[in-house]
């Protein structure tokens, strides 16, 4: 059987390993033979791949990012997309697909297999929003690059008595800014599932300021104001129809100084979460996903997704997977009840 890999969407730690683990099982235990799909859907969609063997994917275990490349290309979008994906994968002789990516990737992946193309879906993202999984690769590298962040600015933000926002990314759930915000111990955490009210935000940080104590307000990208809407660099939207966020950490840093008179300043780490090397976990998740999917290959039990529940390695529908966004639960974020506005 010869067995294709893409990995789409946002790069994220953890993607490599997924590939090793996905390559060298395939080859040595179930003897495969594979491709890699460039760039994600758009190597799908424009018949471009290159060569996958085991000498190809040594020594990537600890490398961040992709060697296979991706893209926020949707084939879904584009005019005969999915016949444009079948008649790259004849062409190669391509028996089955393996898709590595986050809620977009693999609802494109249950398009195509709701259109009979043997697919399996493997969950990526440093959001850590898909659906049927506890855990997804790459948020725990984010997570502890987000941490460190905030250790750091503490220190800074004390020596000046003044209030640091921490910017970090989630754009409907807010994973990495609720898991960051309390191992960083940060005095106020704003999610995307729970709109903010400023002025309950500057009461906060004023009562910090009085007992001489620089606060630290960690927001996720998505978060929203009562007061407002969204914060957007611009309305320009990509094929899966999701525009560009950042800008609510300026927004805040704006409104916390002019309602409490004291300086504040934003830091915005964007893709630094993205990027470097994977955190032990990480790439023990992604190892572990991607042998269970080439068995998966093997037993041909197509249009399914692994998944991690509690510690086991399972598999669910695609369908199940991408039926929506997997949010913070309120039950979660309500034990730390006092950091949320």
């Amino acid at each position: 059987m010869r067995v294709g890999v893409l990995t789409g969407g946002g790069d994220c730690p953890g993607l490599n390993a997924a590939i090793r683990g996905i390559v060298r099982k395939g080859v040595e235990m179930h003897g495969f033979e594979f491709v890699g799909v460039r760039d994600g859907w758009r190597g799908a969609l424009e018949g471009v791949v290159m060569p996958l063997d085991v000498p190809a994917v040594r020594g990537i275990l600890p490398r961040g990012g992709t060697i296979l490349g991706s893209s926020r290309t949707n084939p879904l979008a584009s005019e005969d997309g999915v016949g444009r994906v079948r008649e790259t994968l004849a062409e190669y002789e391509v028996d089955a697909l393996i898709a590595i990516g986050g809620e977009d990737t693999l609802g494109v992946a249950a398009a195509l297999a709701g259109e009979g193309i043997q697919v399996v879906g493997v969950p990526k993202t440093i959001d850590n929003d898909v659906a049927g999984t506890d855990y997804t690769f790459g948020f725990d590298t984010a997570v502890n690059i987000a941490t460190e962040a905030i250790d750091r600015l503490h220190t800074t933000a004390e020596s000046h008595t003044r209030t640091l926002v921490v910017e970090v990314m989630g754009r409907h759930a807010g994973w990495i800014a609720l898991h960051s915000g309390i191992a960083g111990g940060a005095n106020v955490i704003l999610l995307p599932e729970q709109p903010f009210d400023i002025d309950q935000v500057c009461a906060w940080v004023e009562n910090r300021f009085k007992i001489r104590y620089a606060p630290i307000v960690v927001v996720a990208e998505g978060a929203v104001p009562k007061q407002g809407q969204m914060v957007v660099k611009d309305s320009s939207r990509d094929e899966f129809g999701h525009v560009r966020l950042s800008g609510i950490g300026e927004w805040l840093a704006h409104e916390i100084a002019d309602h409490t008179g004291k300086e504040a300043r934003t830091t915005v780490l964007g893709h630094i979460q993205r990027g470097g090397t994977p955190s032990a976990f990480d790439r023990w998740l992604a190892t572990r996903f991607g042998l269970r999917a080439i068995d998966t290959v093997q037993d041909r039990d197509f249009g399914t997704m692994v998944a991690l529940r509690g510690t086991d390695i399972v598999r669910i529908p695609l369908a199940e997977a991408t039926v929506g966004t997997k949010t913070v639960d309120p039950a979660l974020y309500s034990e730390f009840g006092v950091f949320f506005g």
